[in-house]
């Protein structure tokens, strides 16, 4: 019996995610046949570069937010002093990254920095098997991209069309997210899970998401929602115990911690208000409920609020009148009782792509065009 081809992805434990696309792509590939599994990037580093990567990006979002939107830029220069740290930590990734892939058939990066380690192994001729990058981001960047790759791999078009001036081509294939977001959802879901959480039936109702670490200015976001004489924040604090302590005493503010009914809270919400472009905004996005940026994290939360405007996607809003405005608006569209029809396919999705590369589908990977 000939084994199983197999499938290396490569995340990172910052924030959910990197880890909540390699884990789908996992989950997909083993229903196509493939034997995948994860591994987290920064383990392979040495212990310096993991706690820059790992412990310093919530702080710096929050304290030092205009360092960290320095920082991101820099990186965009191949030169300058935070481009030769990453630069270093991806050429100590190489070796344990070759050693991982040893009998590997395709391996897969949903992080940037394991992109550029796969991509300069390529290139170099170090690794033999077919190295592929899945952007989580909307907005492309310097990090996600490396003409060494066979494929960059995105969610939307407008993502591939940003990533064109890095001179590589980007291919969208759809997100990759928990199959759950894209199912009809009952429709009592919505009264049941606004009565458990005390929310009127009738207010309008916006869903506020800040990652895992419950990052940004979300409570000038409440204060800005407060504004509306009816309108009811639920806001999902991920971790972030003392930012869920700070709101737990608001009107019309509901604060949650650490969730795995988000297909429900989404059904209960208008809209969908987020600071970074993250898991939580593709997941509305395949479960149909709007979403808006406001007041976005420095660095790549501004760049995603630019590519996902520029698109029509999810508007960057720039002020509370704006942003209540915006509550009417959703609270008055008509209610789904499904997710709207995606504009991927089975066929094009990123695990089909992934597949063809590894051999477990018939038939040559597809070009980016294709």
């Amino acid at each position: 019996m000939s084994r199983r081809p197999r499938v290396l992805v490569l995340s990172a434990a910052i924030g959910q995610g990197h880890d909540g696309a390699a884990r789908e792509l996992v989950r997909r590939l083993d229903r196509r046949g493939a034997d995948a599994h994860v591994l987290d990037w920064t383990g392979l580093v040495p212990a310096w570069g993991r706690r820059t990567l790992r412990d310093l990006y919530a702080p710096s979002v929050h304290h030092a937010p205009a360092l960290f939107e320095r920082i991101f830029t820099d990186l965009e220069h191949p030169r300058r002093p935070a481009s030769l740290v990453t630069r270093r930590l991806v050429t100590l990734a190489e070796q344990p990254v070759l050693a991982a892939a040893r009998d590997v058939d395709a391996v897969v990066a949903t992080y940037p920095l394991a992109g550029q380690t796969l991509g300069a192994l390529r290139a170099g001729g170090r690794l033999r098997v077919p190295a592929l990058t899945f952007l989580t981001d909307p907005a492309a960047h310097r990090l996600w991209c490396h003409p060494g790759l066979d494929e960059h791999l995105t969610v939307t078009d407008a993502t591939a069309a940003d990533g064109a001036r890095y001179g590589v081509a980007l291919r969208s294939v759809g997100p990759l997210c928990a199959p759950r977001f894209s199912r009809p959802m009952p429709v009592a879901t919505r009264g049941r899970v606004r009565r458990e959480l005390g929310v009127p039936g009738d207010a309008p109702t916006a869903l506020l998401v800040s990652g895992s670490l419950g990052m940004g200015e979300v409570e000038e976001a409440v204060d800005a929602l407060g504004r509306h004489p009816r309108a009811w924040s639920v806001v999902a604090c991920g971790r972030n115990a003392r930012l869920r302590a700070r709101l737990a005493a608001r009107e019309r503010v509901v604060a949650l911690g650490w969730r795995d009914d988000v297909p429900e809270l989404m059904a209960a919400a208008d809209v969908l208000v987020h600071n970074a472009g993250g898991l939580s905004f593709t997941e509305a996005l395949v479960a149909g409920l709007p979403a808006v940026t406001y007041r976005p994290i420095p660095g790549h939360g501004r760049a995603n609020a630019a590519v996902l405007d520029d698109a029509g996607i999810a508007p960057w809003l720039r002020g509370p009148d704006e942003l209540v405005a915006a509550i009417d608006r959703a609270g008055a569209r008509p209610r789904r009782r499904r997710p709207p029809r995606p504009w991927w396919t089975e066929e094009r999705d990123a695990s089909a792509v992934v597949a063809r590369h590894a051999g477990v589908l018939p038939g040559p990977a597809l070009s980016a065009a294709g």
